[in-house]
């Protein structure tokens, strides 16, 4: 049976808000209309940062690099060399394919990368340089050819850390761009920009609106909503590690949701002193506080099957396991962003520095799709290839009764051509496969 020892005051809302939406057309217009002078009054507006130029020249982006302090610098090459491997290991298991399927027929695939990506870095609230590692360098790895990179100012100055972590993971241009108009700016280009093909990267509300209102005119990674994260716990571990690992990414936002689905009422019990308690200590307890009173869940089970259905039906963009055998839950679930598996391991290990990618679904889009990975930077196209005249004319007598199964005469009319052509002899419509 389950059970919730604690229930969400607020659902989540898989809907875009009326009013965000209507803002965001409005400013991506302006954008799309009114080019660069556009984006210039959009950033004093928002970011208050007037500049005759968004992009960082060589000396800006070098100063970034500079001011970093040697174990800062030491940190950030860490990660992203983490980052590095893994999705340069993803790639080599993504192999281009050409297979004869009978005799003269050959089909295959390309995996071709994007041509041109943009990566949004967040950076108002909390400046999320992360973020540049899991989308520049891996949008490098599938080998785009331009990478650029927009994060707003902190604070009015440049975010020089950001910008440092994006010239680190080899940017092509680097701007110091903000919210919508710097969506806006690298998708649909301006007269000192050139548009891009994709946009990837995480952002407040109003960026996840500018990106799905974008899509189609160019490609996303994903449709992002706010963090979310589920705990899988038995007593093998305590309140203390499941409430910190709950609130320490239930600061993402106020609207954030912790989960935690456990079959034991002792660690649901203490859990909940547990969050009390470091709520009296946490210098972020007014947005993580926020959340775990509106969005915060406790769900009690009386097996692992349970366990598994209630993971799978709320499909968490990350799943944190920490019972006696984790593997039971990697193979059983299907539905999640990501698994950390074990008590070893922790969400905030792969948000910043493990090496797998922190761009993933949230709001049960788990269920129809993975995270930002370096397959998504690629484009899998097939071509065929007709190598004999037996091939082509045994292929066409088939099309051409298809076609016309369909109602297709021109369709038909193509088949039968090469039916003619190249059959051995003079082939009609409908004329048996097996007389070629």
């Amino acid at each position: 049976m389950i059970r919730h020892i604690k229930s969400a005051r607020i659902s989540q809302s898989k809907t875009s808000d009326p009013a965000v939406t209507k803002t965001v057309e409005s400013l991506l217009r302006e954008v799309r209309e009114g080019g660069d002078a556009a984006v210039r009054t959009l950033s004093i507006k928002f970011d208050g940062l007037d500049r005759d130029s968004y992009r960082l020249d060589d000396k800006e982006i070098q100063a970034c690099i500079n001011g970093l302090s040697k174990q800062e610098r030491t940190d950030l090459d860490f990660a992203q060399k983490q980052v590095r491997n893994f999705a340069s290991a993803q790639r080599q298991t993504i192999l281009d394919l050409e297979i004869e399927t009978m005799p003269g027929v050959v089909l295959g695939h390309r995996n071709i990368p994007i041509a041109n990506v943009g990566c949004y870095v967040p950076g108002g609230k909390y400046p999320l340089l992360a973020s540049a590692h899991m989308t520049v360098l891996t949008a490098k790895v599938a080998g785009c050819k331009r990478v650029i990179t927009c994060a707003p100012p902190f604070k009015g100055e440049i975010a020089s850390k950001i910008v440092a972590a994006q010239a680190l993971a080899a940017a092509d241009e680097i701007y110091v761009l903000g919210g919508v108009q710097a969506i806006a700016a690298m998708g649909y280009g301006t007269e000192s920009i050139a548009p891009v093909d994709m946009l990837a990267g995480p952002g407040n509300a109003y960026v996840a609106e500018a990106k799905r209102l974008m899509f189609g005119k160019v490609g996303i990674d994903l449709f992002a909503g706010p963090t979310e994260t589920l705990v899988i716990a038995d007593e093998t571990v305590d309140g203390e590690m499941v409430a910190t690992d709950l609130l320490g990414q239930a600061e993402h936002g106020v609207n954030s949701p912790a989960v935690l689905i456990t079959n034991s009422e002792g660690l649901a019990r203490d859990t909940q002193r547990e969050i009390e308690r470091i709520l009296t200590i946490l210098p972020t307890a007014d947005i993580a506080g926020k959340a775990w009173d509106d969005y915060g869940e406790i769900i009690l089970c009386d097996t692992l099957e349970e366990m598994v259905a209630e993971a799978d039906r709320i499909a968490s963009e990350h799943v944190q396991v920490m019972t006696r055998d984790p593997d039971y839950f990697l193979n059983k679930m299907t539905n999640y962003g990501a698994l950390f598996l074990g008590a070893r391991t922790n969400v905030s290990f792969g948000d910043k520095v493990i090496g797998t990618n922190h761009t993933l679904p949230t709001l049960k889009a788990a269920r129809y799709t993975g995270g930002l990975w370096v397959g998504k930077f690629l484009k899998t196209c097939t071509y065929q290839r007709v190598l004999t005249d037996e091939a082509s004319a045994k292929i066409g007598a088939y099309g051409s009764r298809l076609c016309l199964m369909e109602g297709f005469v021109g369709h038909a009319e193509q088949a039968n051509l090469r039916v003619r052509r190249y059959g051995k002899r003079n082939v009609g419509y409908g004329m048996p496969v097996e007389a070629i």
